[in-house]
């Protein structure tokens, strides 16, 4: 019910009126039956306008922090996450990516749509970074097809560290259904997981226009920060 009523009443009518959300490729996402989402990811306003923008559910997974925070700022970005059917997994144990590939199993499952960041963390720089397999191994074990979606200017809108967005025009783009059902059965493999993952990212990259870079971001972020790159190749016109 909150997740209704953030979408359709309280928040998204006023987003989409101040950010004018500019979109392609939205007729890619079936309507009906399981699906994956499959973004890059550039600004925790992602987690925001995408779903925002697609008419059904989109179930993504957060770290449990996200809803365990103090204060006014904590109760906030937990009612948004919980309004927005985000749920919350334990990454602290050893099994922390196992239960969050779990619990999207069971999404998909359910007929519905899983959202997912293949890089793992938000890019440090604007560039997209290598994924991790967790993406191919979700897309083998459900057999959904993954829908590649790259959002084009968050990290213009709502750069890393900075709480409130810039005014300006989100643009997103939806790509092609990418079908791995050719290996069927093949889940666990890890040469055909790297090779599915690799495949997603080649995806985002050509659809968003931005470098890539064949390390993960998490180790690009623990060490000296990288030069910043120039971004899209293309965007959607203005």
């Amino acid at each position: 019910m909150l997740y209704w009523l953030l979408k359709y009443i309280i928040l998204g009518p006023w987003l989409k009126m101040i950010f004018r959300p500019q979109v392609e490729g939205r007729g890619h996402i079936p309507g009906s039956g399981p699906a994956i989402l499959a973004s890059n990811h550039l600004s925790f306003s992602d987690s925001i306008f995408m779903p925002l923008m697609v008419k059904r559910k989109v179930t993504f997974v957060a770290k449990a922090e996200y809803f365990t925070g103090k204060g006014i700022k904590g109760w906030l970005i937990k009612q948004f996450f919980v309004g927005t059917g985000t749920i919350p997994v334990d990454r602290s144990g050893g099994r922390a990516a196992q239960a969050a590939l779990d619990t999207q199993l069971r999404v998909l499952r359910s007929g519905n749509l899983a959202g997912i960041y293949p890089e793992g963390t938000r890019s440090p720089d604007g560039r997209l970074y290598r994924g991790k397999t967790g993406v191919a191994r979700l897309a083998l074990e459900s057999g959904a097809p993954v829908i590649p979606v790259v959002m084009l200017n968050a990290d213009e809108i709502q750069p890393p560290g900075t709480l409130i967005p810039k005014i300006k025009r989100v643009k997103i783009r939806f790509g092609e259904p990418l079908d791995f059902s050719r290996y069927a059965g093949m889940a666990g493999d890890r040469f055909v997981e790297r090779a599915v993952t690799d495949e997603i990212m080649y995806e985002l990259m050509e659809l968003s226009g931005r470098e890539y870079v064949d390390i993960y971001a998490q180790k690009v972020k623990t060490q000296q920060p990288v030069p910043t790159q120039p971004g899209p190749r293309e965007s959607l016109a203005a």
